[in-house]
């Protein structure tokens, strides 16, 4: 039977939907940046695409993967956590201090002590009825300065025979980085939590609206504060990978991280005021980052201190792009 004696209700008609493809890049466009930076860099670099340079950058930013990881879900919650930095300073120098009592220890110890100042942070919040933003900022100041002046501003080392605990920051799993392994791991476990979980839903509908989700019966004060126990554990198990990594405690490590960790949480389409964002948007952020980074390096023509500079330019940019986003979207009818 030819073409045109088939009944016109069976024959498919091809049909290019320009708004369902404008509405899904607009829906990954992260995704998209990210695979046309790879795809630049790629062009202009032989070594950009070698197992050791990829692998490289992924260990190196495995540090900033947990701490923006801990980040979304202070920020996904409506508050924020300027405290991660120093969290991670002090979670690096009680695991690097405790490395010869072995792994479980070390690393516990630090996820112990950090998870207990983002308990503070979370109390301070919820039963203090103080502002995340300074609430997280003075308990931050604080760590800091206590670490400071208990070790009169010295490092220390980790024990020469804490080979295992070493392996966390410098090990391989097969053919891959265990911190990069590790930070894969955290994330699928907070897309699980956030996607398949009460508690996940709790959070979303305390970043939407605070209010709303305290008429529905959700206990906002116990939510926030399990909200910043995680930030702050996550921050201490950052810390434990870098002081294993180069094998010391320093009591000024992770300063400026918590900014590092905002614009990638930010850049991965997760707005400022709560309520809206996911792990894996949030690693794609962290990953487009490294990358831009990893190709200054190539080039040669950035140093460490413009580094920072251009970080804070995404940061106000991404946000402005939010802002605006915001007061020009079309309000929908009830």
């Amino acid at each position: 039977m030819s073409q045109a004696n088939i009944p016109h209700s069976h024959q498919r008609v091809p049909h290019f939907n320009a708004a369902a493809l404008l509405r899904w890049a607009r829906r990954h466009v992260i995704l998209l940046v990210l695979v046309a930076t790879c795809t630049l860099a790629t062009a202009r670099y032989e070594a950009f695409l070698t197992a050791e340079n990829l692998f490289n950058v992924l260990r190196q930013n495995s540090m900033a993967g947990l701490l923006a990881l801990g980040m979304l879900f202070a920020i996904l919650s409506g508050g924020i956590d300027l405290s991660s930095g120093a969290l991670l300073a002090v979670g690096g120098f009680v695991a690097a201090a405790v490395s010869d009592h072995g792994l479980a220890v070390a690393v516990g110890a630090a996820l112990s002590v950090t998870g207990l100042l983002g308990l503070a942070n979370g109390l301070i919040i919820t039963r203090g009825r103080v502002q995340p933003f300074i609430a997280t900022l003075a308990v931050g100041m604080m760590a800091r300065g206590m670490l400071l002046a208990f070790t009169r501003e010295q490092s220390i080392r980790v024990a020469p025979e804490a080979m295992d605990f070493k392996w966390l920051g410098r090990g391989w799993l097969g053919p891959v980085p265990l911190p990069v392994l590790i930070v894969a791991s955290a994330y699928a476990g907070a897309a699980a939590v956030l996607g398949h979980t009460r508690f996940g839903r709790h959070v979303y509908a305390m970043g939407d609206n605070d209010e709303a989700a305290r008429l529905m019966g959700l206990n906002v004060g116990r939510v926030r504060t399990i909200v910043y126990v995680v930030s702050g554990a996550l921050a201490g198990l950052s810390g434990a990978l870098l002081a294993a990594r180069v094998g010391v405690g320093q009591p000024t490590a992770g300063l400026g991280w918590e900014l590092g960790a905002i614009t990638a949480v930010v850049l991965g389409s997760t707005t400022l005021a709560g309520g809206q964002g996911g792990a894996w948007t949030t690693l794609l952020g962290v990953l487009l980052l490294a990358i831009i980074f990893n190709i200054f390096n190539l080039e040669g023509t950035l140093n460490s201190y413009w580094q920072w500079v251009l970080r804070g330019v995404f940061l106000l940019v991404v946000v402005m792009l939010q802002t605006n986003r915001r007061t020009t979207a079309p309000v929908r009818a009830a």
